[in-house]
């Protein structure tokens, strides 16, 4: 750990203590995981969560690589021969790797330019005597520079390869860059033209708001900039930033020609302008359409990070036993019983859609009914896909004729047909067609989004926003700290955890998660956690960084049900016995009572444990077995179906919010197409980010605004008419 660095941290995240750092870097150089240091190590990092933790981690992470680059630069140039102490001193104090690159620029070795052919042919010297603006005639500069055999032929020659030298010098000035750069930041236009045959390669006229648009570079947001460039490497727009070059020019000529008067400005003012058309000018749109880019980018990565852990910490429908139902027309519907632990019971293919006849059809709604009773199915998980309304009123018009209380969800089904092709899949289910396993992984999705949705590509489950647009290694990076933080922040009951699941435990590897479950099947159930040592390849670091995020519901110990750690057991028996409880009454109501009424203060005092691991003991004792996911909304139940031409301006529903974008939310609302909130709908005050109303998952009320049936658009407001 650098100190410096350290320093440098501390003075980026002011509301971040210089001690708080230091701790937490020790603790990630110790080989700890994010999810344990910010669950178990409290009371040394001062109460730091996961974002705050990755936050220092990740500045950290990039001075240390701006640190290794001044280091790269300053010794790549003392190499030259050619570093002076001011040089020096201007790259160790440079905040940006960008103003370290502006002044390494001069030294760079470059390939062959018309300025080092100059250099070599000894132009040098009468670009340096132009430089101090002598009140004397340039030809008379440059005749003592003519030399046939250094090909300089004529004052002319000799002048051109001046200009060449002196524009160089001027387009690798770091001052200047460094202001023209922020001056284009600040003022320049995008601006976007379709191309002269761009329409052509615009089907379905998807860029058509860009075909003649202008913006201030610095307020297209995120979304408008990935789209932009989709239709500029589509070949169907030209885009370019439109800035005020006499301005520019003006600064140039201030600094480098100054007050100074002769017969050289006017050939230094042309040098500059070259020197800005040439090279400063290209290049820095070049970088700022680049940073402009890399923010969309990780802004939509962001946008798909948050709504992805939404998605999966959606609220379990827990104990029932579910129907999994894949829609479909030709090949017929596939449906799925999976049990209260989702265990699968049972398939069928039913003719439930078109082309089947109607009495294919009313034979099929009696096949679906026998599932039901045969089973006791008390919810049925319909996939929105390819014929999604269709089923829906089928099964709708079915549940209708039984005499017990039986709904229906409409699942996101984004992403099934992955998993149902993929190598897990065959090897859970290898009798079974892609299909029938599509069907259980719906009705999975309706039991347990968490522990179905992370067996998939996160990129497949259809809640981002460009992301095929972005960096793949830098949202894959992404998504899996966001699965990481969902699957530890759960908790994974060791029992009935798949790989996939087991894999994102802190701690844990693929490999030493499969290690798991060829455990339990060759050993039978675990029965306490001190069982985890006995797998393969889990040493002490693994065991340390996972136990605590594995449960055993009815083992031989109560406290492995809870996320208490088993290095703070004995605190955890202190307390109790302080209570006057015991492991096996704890959580009885007299037990929750003692406990809710329990002072983390007084028990800290007189039992000297840290205030911070009393309070969470008492937390985790008070709620054994928890699972956050219960705080959160749970899925629409349905048993009628509605349809677009239902739809009435004015009229109040409820929905699901299924994806949320920078302009605004998309919300099913029942029928075929999802309708959009649009981000000046969302509230009667000003909304910057529409990700601060509502998340993936939520239930919204939401009335009608307007149904294009044409382009099957729906338009919503959260607003309500009063």
């Amino acid at each position: 750990m650098d100190k410096t660095l350290v320093d440098k941290t501390a003075g980026a995240l002011p509301h971040i203590s210089k001690r708080q750092i230091e701790v937490t870097l020790e603790l990630l150089d110790d080989g700890n995981t994010v999810p344990f240091i910010a669950r178990y190590r409290k009371e040394r990092t001062g109460n730091l969560d996961e974002v705050q933790i990755r936050e220092l981690e990740d500045t950290y992470k990039r001075l240390e690589k701006l640190s290794h680059r001044k280091t790269e630069v300053i010794k790549k140039i003392d190499e030259e021969g050619q570093l002076t102490s001011q040089l020096k001193n201007e790259i160790l104090n440079a905040e940006s790797m960008q103003i370290v690159e502006d002044l390494y620029l001069p030294y760079k070795q470059k390939r062959k330019t018309k300025a080092t052919v100059a250099k070599e042919r000894g132009l040098e010297p009468l670009a340096a005597a132009i430089l101090q603006f002598r009140n004397q005639p340039l030809v008379q500069l440059a005749q003592k520079f003519v030399n046939n055999e250094q090909n300089v032929d004529s004052t002319d020659d000799a002048l051109d390869g001046a200009h060449e030298i002196i524009a160089d010098a001027i387009g690798n000035n770091a001052k200047l860059r460094e202001w023209i750069r922020n001056y284009t930041l600040k003022n320049a236009i995008l601006v976007t033209k379709v191309k002269t045959k761009g329409k052509e390669n615009d089907d379905g006229g998807v860029y058509s708001d860009y075909y003649d648009f202008s913006e201030r570079a610095k307020a297209v947001p995120s979304y408008r900039i990935l789209a932009i460039n989709r239709g500029e490497k589509a070949k169907v727009l030209n885009v370019k930033l439109d800035v005020d070059v006499n301005a520019i020019m003006h600064y140039i000529d201030f600094h480098v020609v100054g007050n100074h008067k002769g017969p050289a400005v006017a050939f230094v003012k042309e040098a500059g302008k070259d020197a800005y058309k040439r090279f400063i000018g290209p290049a820095i749109e070049r970088e700022i359409r680049s940073n402009m880019t890399e923010t969309a980018e990780k802004h939509a990565i962001e946008v798909f990070g948050g709504n992805l852990y939404h998605l999966l910490m959606q609220a379990p429908i827990k104990g029932k036993v579910v129907l999994g139902f894949d829609p479909a027309y030709r090949t017929g519907c596939k449906l799925a019983v999976i049990d209260a632990s989702g265990k699968f019971l049972t398939k069928k293919i039913i003719k439930a859609t078109k082309p089947a006849t109607a009495s294919e059809q009313a034979h099929a709604k009696q096949q679906l009914i026998d599932l039901i009773k045969q089973y006791h199915v008390e919810m049925i998980a319909i996939g929105n896909g390819t014929a999604s309304r269709e089923s829906e009123q089928f099964v709708a018009d079915a549940i209708k004729k039984i005499n017990y209380p039986v709904h229906y969800v409409i699942v996101n089904e984004a992403g099934a047909s992955v998993y149902s092709a993929s190598n897990n899949a065959r090897k859970e289910f290898p009798d079974l067609h892609v299909e029938e396993r599509s069907a259980i992984s719906i009705g999975r999705r309706l039991q347990d989004p968490l522990a179905e949705l992370i067996k998939i590509d996160p990129k497949a489950v259809g809640v981002g926003q460009y992301q095929h647009d972005v960096s793949e290694s830098n949202l894959d990076d992404q998504l899996d700290r966001v699965i990481e933080t969902a699957v530890n922040q759960v908790g994974v009951n060791l029992n009935t955890a798949s790989p996939d699941l087991l894999e994102h435990v802190s701690g844990l590897s693929k490999s030493i998660a499969q290690n798991i479950v060829t455990y339990r099947d060759e050993n039978g159930m675990f029965s306490n956690r001190n069982q985890l040592k006995k797998v393969k390849r889990l040493g002490p670091k693994a065991f340390e960084q996972s136990v605590g995020f594995l449960r055993i519901i009815n083992g031989k110990n109560s406290l492995d049900n809870t996320d208490i750690h088993p290095e703070s057991y004995p605190e955890a028996k202190q307390i109790l016995n302080e209570l006057g409880l015991t492991l096996d009454n704890f959580s009885s109501e007299d037990g929750k009572k003692r406990l809710e009424k329990a002072d983390p203060v007084q028990l800290s005092r007189s039992l000297s444990i840290d205030q911070q691991l009393v309070t969470d003991i008492l937390t985790s004792l008070k709620n054994p077995g928890r699972d956050q996911r219960d705080n959160m909304p749970k899925p629409l139940l349905k048993s009628d179906i509605m349809k677009i031409d239902n739809l009435k301006p004015g009229m109040k529903l409820q929905g699901t919010v299924r994806n949320v974008t920078d302009f605004g939310a998309f919300v099913d609302i029942g029928v075929k197409q999802d309708g959009l909130v649009h981000i000046s709908k969302m509230s009667h005050k000003f909304i910057s980010d529409p990700a601060k109303v509502v998340s993936v998952g939520d239930i919204v009320d939401v009335w009608v605004l307007d149904v294009d049936l044409d382009r099957k658009r729906i338009q919503l407001s959260m607003v309500g008419p009063e």
